[in-house]
């Protein structure tokens, strides 16, 4: 007898254990409250763009505030992966025409003082090339190369050469 009671227990929790669910046959409604009063309490009123405008190229949330576009060993070509940070820049410039820019071209310790001055021009100026084709004007950006002069990792392994390969952008005013 004690074994029937604890089978039928059984049966009974694993019948409740389903997984099958239990579909109400009622729809359930679905209320737009968008448009839906506020609750009482202090009146509100709808801010103005002046109190919530926020300066996109310090906000950390906006592509706008990533300064660096970064090159592979010995190229000044932008890589795939930074050509939307140059299009946003870009874009950016096209619609505020009193910013301005300076693109600074680095490199990494490895070759002769004078050949990293040019290819940090070289870098700097792919940058603002591309920068100039889509939009944004030519006076608008200055370029410059610092070389192997301003690294950004102090280190001398392939790691920190590859964050000083870059060119970094810098608005006027910051």
């Amino acid at each position: 007898m004690r074994k029937i009671a604890i089978g039928t227990l059984l049966v009974a929790f694993l019948a409740a254990c389903s997984s099958n669910p239990i579909k109400d046959a009622t729809p359930t409604k679905v209320e737009d409250k968008s448009s839906a009063p506020a609750a009482k309490g202090p009146e509100t009123k709808p801010a103005t763009q002046a109190q919530v405008a926020v300066n996109p190229l310090k906000d950390p949330n906006n592509i706008l505030s990533k300064r660096n576009v970064y090159f592979d060993f010995d190229e000044y070509v932008v890589r795939d992966e930074f050509k939307s940070l140059v299009q946003a820049h870009a874009r950016y410039l096209t619609q505020t025409a009193s910013a301005k820019v300076t693109v600074q071209g680095n490199c990494d310790e490895r070759g002769s003082r004078e050949y990293n001055i040019a290819l940090g021009q070289r870098r700097a100026d792919a940058v603002k090339k591309a920068m100039t084709i889509l939009g944004a004007g030519d006076r608008q950006i200055e370029t410059v190369s610092f070389g192997e002069e301003k690294p950004k990792a102090p280190g001398h392994d392939e790691a920190s050469w590859a964050q000083n390969r870059r060119a970094d952008l810098v608005y006027q005013g910051e």
